[in-house]
């Protein structure tokens, strides 16, 4: 049975909508508000629905699913090249529907606890930058008074109340204790980021393919919940190489005339994802005691 081919172009509140009525051969080019979206599908014999891999796509995705529709989410700069005019909602939705009927590897529709578990490292991730701003903050204003405390964030904590004292000498209260406040909301962020760490550990004693993924050398709590999560569905690869170039691990290439020039890792996957494994891989390098004759033929090289 072939499937109709649709098109959808997600928003907020309208979405565009882009196929060709088998029957009459009517190309419809239409707008369905948010409310009468799944209405629209549920009275459609089954469709193979094509959207961007954006926010809310995989929301829709699984309501569609549901319907019995089958859905392809495919990435935005796949979908760019087959957008020919300028850009609108209209144009946008037709280009979805020419690159849903190309042969390409679909992404995996996540489910709503893998999203609750990226959601979660994006708070983490978010709390995280805001701790090394406020830290770089209070360097920077007791450099000002001529006090440097050591490098990291333990030698910054085990010098401050003494830095302090000795500035409440000659320095406002004012200033003392807006220091004081600005180190215990530091400290808060450090709560709350352990305790999303916490409730990331609950996920991981639920669910096996964390686990099993945990007892790679150099993946810990955040590369494990991170990988299931951003992966979706594992089968979706078929090695392990197919795996490295969907993060962007591999080196970037470009030839000519039959001569391949190879770059640096392409960095065309998840940014998130692939600092954790290379982080994750240094802490092996740095800390193995004894490696892979790969591993340090790469080191010598």
């Amino acid at each position: 049975m072939k499937l109709t081919p649709v098109g959808i172009d997600l928003a907020k509140n309208v979405f565009q909508v882009h196929y060709v009525d088998v029957q009459t051969g009517e190309i419809v080019s239409k707008q369905i508000k948010r409310a009468k979206f799944l209405e629209f599908f549920a009275n459609r014999p089954q469709c193979l629905i094509g959207m961007e891999a954006c926010g809310g796509a995989h929301h829709w995705a699984r309501e569609l699913t549901k319907l019995g529709h089958q859905v392809k989410l495919m990435p935005a700069q796949f979908v760019k090249a087959f957008n020919i005019r300028n850009k609108s909602d209209a144009a946008d939705a037709q280009a979805i529907w020419r690159a849903v009927q190309q042969p390409s590897k679909a992404v995996a529709v996540k489910t709503e606890m893998q999203q609750a578990m990226l959601c979660l490292h994006r708070m983490r991730e978010q709390l995280v930058k805001i701790r090394t701003m406020q830290i770089n903050g209070l360097r920077g204003m007791l450099t000002e008074f001529g006090e440097v405390a050591g490098q990291g964030r333990a030698n910054l904590a085990k010098a401050l109340p003494g830095i302090l004292g000795k500035l409440s000498q000659s320095l406002p209260a004012v200033l003392i204790e807006s220091l004081r406040d600005q180190w215990a909301e530091i400290t808060r962020i450090d709560e709350r980021i352990a305790a999303i760490e916490k409730r990331m550990r609950e996920w991981k004693k639920d669910d096996p393919s964390v686990q099993a993924v945990s007892k790679i050398s150099g993946v810990g709590l955040l590369t494990s919940t991170a990988a299931v999560a951003s992966i979706g569905n594992a089968n979706a690869f078929r090695s392990g190489r197919e795996f490295a170039a969907w993060v962007g691990i591999p080196p970037r290439h470009s030839g000519t005339g039959g001569k391949i020039r190879m770059h640096g890792i392409s960095k065309r996957g998840d940014a998130y994802l692939r600092k954790l494994l290379i982080h994750g891989a240094r802490s092996v390098l740095a800390n193995s005691k004894q490696l892979d004759p790969w591993i340090e033929q790469l080191k010598q090289r």
